[in-house]
């Protein structure tokens, strides 16, 4: 296992564990405990293989691209003035909510040093400047962080096993069965990482297989045990961000500690998103590099001022309807990658066509009624 391997892994499992695993303990604890886990389960294996499928996209393309990229070339100039600015208000809707919650965690690490606005300034300032450095720094500090946050969840977990409650995991809301939903989808969002994954691992097709998958998985993991813990401990009083809900049992020192497994998801996550975001205005659009580099750092922050909080309404939407555009544009480039593509890829799947259209109407239907659910 090479350090570009373990790069790549931790740059994936980086993007995929953000402010969505925060979100999920409280879908569930609305829906039911084992609703909650069984969408974490169907839908990080729905993502795999959506991811797995974007991979085979990125390797059968001799030229960089991203999403937008891709389906201009495969699909037609149209789909990129279309698809082009969902994909970008997609990433915009991500960044806020990392901004947004990055501040409250940081007043938590933080108590009464400032206000969770002006640490959400911080958080937005530090993470604008490392996606200026590129994917060599973001790389770097993936690493870093991946491990810090794999141990720092079963340090939290170590505090609050204790304090679980059996009789918590078997409530059950049918009216919110649906919930979770966008949610877990937002959590399980990696897409946007592949291409930077497969600049890691360069020439290696299995390698680069083998990495989406664990880079995957490895966030599955650590969905399940955070779910457990948190809904375990609060039950129906788990809020919104998950920490908050666990400070009436756990001492101020666990909290602290969840807060800093937040800082950390939250920034390997806006990292990649980010750096992807920055590419896409450069690849894509033919954008110079400052006149990218302004766009990612500067919008977000101008949504934040103006005065949007509600991240999970936020992640909701983003994950399912974005969610859902994304999944299918990508499924329909992929088809076309098969006859069209321009060089020969390290790896195929050979996914059944009944398998490809089954998930456009699972990810059409998801999107449409996390719509309707939203505006009842």
């Amino acid at each position: 296992m090479n350090k570009n391997f373990i790069l790549a892994v931790a740059t994936l499992v980086g993007a995929i564990v953000g402010l969505g695993m925060f979100g999920i303990p409280y879908t569930a604890s609305k829906a039911g405990f084992f609703v909650g886990i069984g969408y974490i389960v169907v839908l990080g294996f729905v993502m795999l293989i959506l991811h797995l499928i974007y991979g085979e996209v990125v390797e059968r393309t001799k030229e960089k691209h991203r999403l937008t990229g891709y389906a201009e070339k495969y699909l037609g100039a149209k789909w990129k003035k279309v698809v082009g600015p969902i994909i970008i208000l997609s990433i915009y809707s991500a960044l806020l909510a990392y901004i947004i919650v990055g501040g409250k965690f940081l007043a938590l690490i933080f108590p009464g040093f400032a206000s969770p606005f002006i640490f959400s300034i911080v958080f937005w300032l530090v993470l604008s400047i490392a996606v200026w450095r590129g994917i060599r720094t973001v790389a770097g500090v993936e690493l870093a962080m991946a491990g810090l946050l794999l141990l720092l969840v079963i340090i939290l977990f170590a505090f609050g096993a204790g304090s679980i409650n059996n009789e918590n995991f078997y409530s059950f809301e049918l009216a919110d069965f649906f919930l979770p939903y966008g949610v877990v989808l937002f959590a399980f969002a990696g897409i946007l990482a592949i291409p930077e994954v497969r600049e890691l691992i360069k020439m290696d097709g299995r390698q680069y297989k083998k990495a989406i998958i664990l880079g995957t998985l490895i966030p599955m993991a650590v969905y399940i045990l955070f779910t457990v813990l948190v809904v375990g401990i609060s039950g129906t009083g788990t809020s919104h961000e998950a920490l908050a809900g666990l400070s009436g049992i756990l001492s101020s020192g666990a909290i602290r500690i969840g807060a800093v497994f937040g800082i950390l998801a939250l920034a390997t996550s806006y990292l990649v998103l980010g750096l992807n975001l920055k590419h896409t205005f450069e690849y894509d659009w033919k954008t110079k590099k400052v006149f990218a580099g302004a766009m990612v750092t500067v919008v977000p922050i101008l949504l934040f001022i103006g005065g949007i909080e509600q991240f999970i309404e936020i992640i909701s939407f983003s994950g399912a309807v974005f969610g859902a555009i994304f999944a299918v544009l990508i499924i329909l480039i992929y088809k076309k990658t098969l006859t069209h593509g321009d060089k020969e890829p390290g790896y195929t799947l050979s996914v059944p066509k009944l398998l490809l259209w089954g998930l456009v109407g699972l990810f059409a239907l998801g999107g449409v009624y996390e719509i309707i659910y939203l505006i009842r």
